[in-house]
């Protein structure tokens, strides 16, 4: 069972990105990494055997990272304001 559906996915870029439309969007792309990373964070919880799960865990985690980068060196407002709007980094 997928743990994003479509409807929550446009949710997610409409809150972040501007338009459900606008997938493009770096805040977006972050928001959806963070919501699949904190879904998956949940299934390690239960399963701290399952490795392949944490190896893709671990990627998406650098993905977020990269895009995250990214947004500190071109848009500083837009970074600070997503971090703090998703809680990340206290």
């Amino acid at each position: 069972m997928s743990a994003i559906t479509k409807e929550k996915k446009a949710n997610i870029f409409a809150n972040f990105g501007g338009t459900a439309k606008n997938t493009g969007s770096i805040e977006g792309q972050v928001a959806l990494l963070t919501e699949r990373i904190n879904h998956i964070s949940e299934h390690q919880k239960l399963n701290k055997k399952d490795f392949s799960t944490s190896r893709g865990l671990m990627q998406l985690v650098g993905k977020r990272k990269r895009l995250l980068s990214y947004l500190s060196k071109t848009n500083l407002q837009g970074y600070r304001a997503l971090i703090e709007k998703l809680g990340l980094r206290k």
